[in-house]
């Protein structure tokens, strides 16, 4: 399904030609990417157009950063680039491909200094490999964004892909790229901070609502004893001057028993002098609203690590799963070399 065919459905059904949630959920489904149009005064406009980034400039660049790790043979060094992503075909002539690659390129047809015969000339001590200039290309290149790079992916649909998708759900993968674009995440960096910030918040708000729910049952012990205390007291005062008689006790025991567990509570909260009931009440009446808006925002900070948590793992399983299928092309490779 194209993106004309979906944006005729879009307009069929009353759509304003606004990228909407349909849409974008459609889009990503058909390995379509999401576009968010910007308002023209936020467009950046473009003076400066750097130059194009060339897959040969970049496996020199590879090659010189390899050469200065010091392999100790053609053979290491050629492992070393494997480190570094690259494909290599064996032949007449030795080929690599690196990861943004379509096709292999020939260390024989790169440039002086670069090629095979160099590279072994190198490394038999027949000649130093002078690294060239330090181009500038690659800081003018575009920056790495963690939606696009998934979007592409899943375009792709390679054997990785094919891998995790047997696993995962795709409707579930689109609507965490909107999650990922409404909330601006570019990077997994970004990512991983964010689910650190707001689980940080989620334990804080819920350790409020513990704290709120431990104070409304003390004020409800609290005031219940202080009930207790007060109906009890005449009774208890007259036990003391009765001299603490045991008939006194037997004819009384519930309300003395009453009165000493007041007291007891009372010590135990660590009160002095006893609170006004009205008091009290008006307390539990605030101590309650704060709780219910806590929780309120506790259930949103809650929702929101779990969306966060779910992206992450979604993340990692799709890259884990390309990272799986570059180890099996390895070896597949290595065993057929």
């Amino acid at each position: 399904m194209s993106r004309a065919t979906i944006m005729a459905v879009v307009n069929q059904k009353g759509g304003t030609g606004k990228t909407t949630t349909c849409e974008n959920l459609v889009c990503l489904e058909n390995g379509l990417s999401v576009i968010t149009p910007k308002p023209y005064r936020e467009r950046a406009k473009r003076t400066v157009y750097p130059r194009r980034v060339k897959n040969r400039d970049v496996l020199c660049e590879d090659i010189d950063a390899v050469l200065q790790k010091k392999p100790e043979s053609f053979e290491a060094f050629l492992q070393e680039l494997r480190a570094q992503d690259y494909e290599i075909k064996y032949g007449k002539h030795i080929s690599v491909k690196g990861k943004n690659q379509v096709r292999f390129i020939r260390l024989s047809s790169l440039e002086e200094g670069y090629t095979e015969a160099d590279l072994r000339a190198h490394f038999l001590g027949q000649q130093e490999h002078k690294p060239r200039e330090k181009r500038n290309y690659r800081t003018d290149a575009r920056p790495f964004n963690l939606v696009i790079d998934i979007q592409s992916k899943l375009q792709n649909k390679g054997a990785g892909y094919q891998r995790w998708a047997s696993v995962y759900n795709l409707k579930q993968m689109s609507k965490m790229l909107l999650f990922l674009r409404d909330h601006k995440i570019e990077s997994m960096e970004q990512l991983d901070q964010l689910v650190q910030q707001q689980t940080t918040k989620r334990d804080a708000l819920l350790s409020s609502i513990q704290q709120s729910e431990k104070r409304l049952a003390e004020i409800g012990t609290l005031k219940k004893h202080i009930i207790n205390y007060s109906k009890t007291r005449t009774t208890y005062e007259e036990y003391r001057k009765a001299g603490y008689s045991k008939k006194f006790l037997e004819a009384h025991r519930e309300e003395i028993t009453i009165h000493k567990a007041a007291k007891a509570a009372f010590d135990e909260l660590g009160v002095k002098k006893l609170p006004k009931i009205k008091d009290l009440s008006v307390e539990y009446a605030e101590v309650l609203a704060a709780k219910k808006q806590t929780y309120a925002e506790y259930r949103l900070a809650k929702n929101d690590v779990q969306e966060l948590l779910i992206a992450q793992q979604n993340i990692a399983s799709l890259y884990d799963a390309e990272r799986k299928e570059e180890e099996r092309k390895r070896r597949k490779d290595e065993q057929s070399h």
